[in-house]
Parts: structure tokens; C-alpha cells; sequence
């Protein structure tokens, strides 16, 4: 079995991308790499600690967005869980002095609607804050990219940005909550809920997973949620 084929020598810079995405089973997966299983060709890119948490264990089926990065000394194949956060990573190659490990190294540490609403509030301390940034490289990016990132948030993103925070105002690590409300999203996708349903079973499902599975907890979380006014999140840190 083959890792990452060879291509053509020489391959367009402009236009089209090469590849959108590709589907397989996950093989082998770290904070940085990840192998994907595809026919008979195993694939092997670089991801970022965000995709990392957000993608499936290894065994699983998982669909991959990529961007195949081409120079005259290298090739390589970078993955990405969502479709939005390629689109952030490939804003920020535009910006100078910014590369493709900078900028997968910037996307680790940060979620990628938290970067945005840092983008565009103009907060440069937080964008300083964030590992693979200093404040020199924060006022390139704000000068380049503020008001002009080409993406769109899809359907359901902001819910589990609300989720995952409400998981850290309640005393979780940002990590484990991330990794909680991927999973627990994951398994809801091919459920036919409203928007208030699916509000209360991801809270829940997160919540159970990052608990350690406590269905009580989870149970006690759900009727928070229920009972909170326009939907908020429980506040406060959890007794463990």
C-alpha cells in the first residue's frame, strides 16, 4: 500500500483546485497527521489539532476536505474536517510571511469562529495570544484579512461554538469540551430534530461524553436547558 502517490511534476498553481475532498477510513491520526484510507491508496496530510479533535477514532469512515500545496521543492496534503476552516487556511496563505505550517499551526490553537469574531472585532491581544502569532504577525493578518475572509459559517456551527463555551464556563478543559461537541454532533446528523431539539440532545450528548458518560448529569443538564430563557447555557463550575 501506497502513502500520498506521486503526481505529475508540475502541477496548476491557479485555478481549480486539484482535489475537494476525499472519503476513506481513518487509519492513523495524531495532532498533526492523519492517514486515510481510500481504495487502494492510503493518503497521508497534515492536519491541525482543531481537525484532529473534530474527525472521527481510527477505523472510522471519515470525509476529508483538502488543499494540495505545491512548490518547486515540495509537495504536501493538508486535511480539514470542515469546509470553513480550509477557507480560513487558505486566507491566511495570502497574508505575507504566513505559511502552510503557520497557518495550520494558528488554526490549532484557536477555534475557527472564535479567530473570526477576534478578526473582526479588531481584538489584536487575542490575536496575539494565539500559538504561531505574535503581535507583528496579528497586525499583518488584521490588515489583510479584516472584512475580507471569503467564508461562510454553515448550519450548526455557532450552536456547537455556543455549546463548547458554555462547556468551559462550566470548569471543562476547551480540548475535551471541542472534542465532546464534534462527537456528540456527529452522531446527530442524520436525525431529523428542530433547532430546539438539537440544541438540547447536543448539549446533552456533549455534556455525557465530557462528564465521562454520566446519564444523570447529562439528564439534570437537558432540563437546564429547557428551563433557561432564550436558550442559554448553564453557567457555573461543575462539581467533580
Amino acid at each position: 500500500m501506497q502513502i500520498f502517490p506521486v503526481f505529475a511534476a508540475v502541477l496548476p498553481m491557479r485555478g481549480p483546485r486539484m482535489f475537494n475532498s476525499i472519503n476513506g477510513e481513518i487509519t492513523f491520526k495524531d495532532e498533526e497527521r492523519l492517514f486515510l484510507c481510500s481504495g487502494a491508496v492510503e493518503w497521508e496530510m497534515l492536519i491541525s489539532r482543531t481537525s484532529c479533535d473534530d474527525l472521527p477514532e481510527v477505523g472510522q469512515s471519515a470525509k476529508v476536505y483538502v488543499f494540495l500545496y505545491h512548490r518547486d521543492d515540495q509537495m504536501r496534503l493538508y486535511g480539514f474536517s470542515q469546509r470553513l476552516e480550509r477557507d480560513v487556511f487558505l486566507d491566511l496563505l495570502k497574508v505575507e510571511g504566513v505559511g502552510p505550517r503557520q497557518a495550520l499551526k494558528i488554526l490549532s490553537g484557536v477555534q475557527v469562529g472564535s479567530f473570526i469574531e477576534a478578526l473582526e472585532a479588531e481584538d489584536l491581544e487575542l490575536l496575539s495570544t494565539i500559538p504561531g502569532i505574535g503581535r507583528k504577525t496579528a497586525q499583518k493578518i488584521m490588515l489583510k484579512l479584516k472584512g475580507r475572509l471569503k467564508v461562510s459559517t454553515p448550519a450548526g456551527f455557532s450552536l456547537e461554538e455556543d455549546i463548547t463555551n458554555a462547556l468551559v464556563g462550566m470548569g471543562f478543559d476547551r480540548r475535551s469540551a471541542v472534542s465532546a461537541v464534534s462527537s456528540a454532533a456527529r452522531s446527530l446528523r442524520d436525525r431529523q430534530l428542530s433547532s430546539e431539539e438539537l440544541e438540547r440532545e447536543l448539549f446533552k450528548g456533549a455534556l455525557s461524553q465530557v462528564s465521562g458518560g454520566s446519564q444523570s448529569a447529562a439528564g439534570a443538564a437537558g432540563d437546564a436547558v429547557r428551563s433557561e430563557p432564550d436558550g442559554e447555557k448553564p453557567s457555573g463550575e461543575v462539581k467533580r
